[in-house]
């Protein structure tokens, strides 16, 4: 959308965003934020981190095969304007401006101390008490954390395709249940891979801009 609505609109939409990461970045500092985090990073261990690379690869690979629909490409951010995930700040408006790397640079140094928090958020959102869901029900909560994703800006194609990490994390989650079962404990366990899984996506996103901005130098 472009003109003065589509300006507004964006500015409307990034303001949400510094909002909510604000708000994330205050309960990160809290005390009962803080412990929470550091339960779910201390708790970080190989098997949580080498899956991702994996999780990763299968949700580029459905995001490229699905953006071949029509109208799997989509998404309300990119129709303003906007380039990926809203969270990252990223817009075709600021390109060639201060703005065009100082938003997404003050909206990881938000995002990235509340990573946990947002994971855990999202664990107990779709994965707590799948321990007494049936099949059908799981699917279902799997595809709702996918399509949540079409609900904040990201292309109808590519939230489908989130999906993929929604069942990995489901999976964690079941595992962990089955062997200690505790909803608390395997929500943690879900969480770890969910914030692990958001980290390495950061590291891409960053190692990205910083290879655009280099290449355009």
């Amino acid at each position: 959308m472009d003109g003065p609505a589509g300006s507004i609109l964006t500015i409307a939409v990034l303001a949400f965003v510094g909002t909510r990461l604000v708000t994330g970045l205050r309960r990160s500092m809290a005390r009962d934020g803080r412990d929470l985090i550091v339960r779910i990073v201390r708790g970080v261990r190989w098997r949580h981190v080498w899956p991702v690379p994996f999780v990763l690869a299968a949700v580029i690979i459905a995001a490229t095969t699905l953006a071949r629909i029509p109208g799997m490409q989509w998404g309300w951010w990119s129709a303003l304007g906007g380039e990926g995930n809203p969270v990252f700040g990223s817009n075709t408006s600021t390109i060639g401006t201060v703005w065009e790397w100082l938003i997404p640079a003050v909206f990881m140094v938000m995002l990235v101390p509340a990573l946990p928090l947002f994971a855990y958020a999202e664990e107990r959102m779709f994965r707590s008490g799948a321990e007494h869901w049936n099949p059908r029900r799981r699917a279902l909560k799997i595809a709702q954390f996918g399509m949540i994703h079409a609900v904040i800006g990201i292309p109808i194609g590519t939230a489908l395709a989130l999906s993929i990490g929604g069942a990995y994390f489901m999976f964690t989650y079941l595992r962990s249940y089955r062997a200690l079962p505790s909803t608390h404990h395997a929500t943690l366990e879900s969480a770890r891979a969910h914030t692990s899984y958001n980290g390495c996506i950061i590291l891409f996103v960053i190692a990205a801009v910083a290879i655009d901005t280099l290449s355009r130098a």
